[in-house]
Parts: C-alpha cells; structure tokens; sequence
C-alpha cells in the first residue's frame, strides 16, 4: 500500500478534471473505475477509483483519490493498493507506489505540496 497527501489552491472541480485526464493517460492500461461526488454547502468531496494493469508483474493495482475543498483550498490524498503477489508474503514489486505517484506528479507542477 501507498499513500500520498497533497494540499493546493485552486478549484476542487479543475483539480479532479485534471487528474482524471492525466491519470488516465499514464498508462494504456489505465482506467477510471467509478467516481462519487458531494456537495455540501460550500465544501465539496470528490472520490475516484483508478485500475492500471502492471505488465512488467501481471497484476492490477488500483489507485483510490480523494478530492476535497471549501473555498480556494484542495486537499487530494491517494491511496495505490493491490500490486503485489503472493497469499502469504504479499511481495510487492513497487506497482501501487509508482500508481499513487502519478498523482504527485501530475500536482507539483500546480503548486500542491
């Protein structure tokens, strides 16, 4: 399992378009699952639900992204599972942290830390 945290400014409904965009393109194996989103009063809550097939290691992981804001403040935490193999030992070979660091990497550029 890995988590990623990130904070910005900005608009929760640009961030989820662009994260939806770009996590999709990251891989051609890359889908979004599902999605939810709430309203209430002015705070708003985003959850997406990401698959990519991992080749290299056969497997799916996903990638569970949560959006949220009120006002001019976003709040995206990332949550990657499933990359790893076995019943026992559950090996991971590194798929659902290279998933979740999609999303730090598609945000530092937007100014989120």
């Amino acid at each position: 399992m890995a988590k990623v945290s990130l904070q910005g400014r900005g608009s929760v409904d640009e961030t989820v378009n662009l994260l939806k965009r770009e996590i999709q393109n990251s891989g051609l194996s890359c889908t979004l699952v599902d999605s939810v989103e709430r309203n209430t009063g002015s705070a708003t809550l985003y959850v997406m639900v990401f698959e990519k097939y991992y080749m290299r290691t056969s497997n799916r992981a996903s990638l569970t992204v949560v959006v949220s804001g009120e006002n001019d403040f976003v709040y995206v935490d990332a949550i990657g599972a499933g990359g790893g193999q076995g019943a026992i030992f559950r090996f991971s070979w590194g798929a659902e942290d290279d998933f979740a660091g999609t999303v730090t990497r598609i945000l530092k550029p937007h100014g989120f830390q």
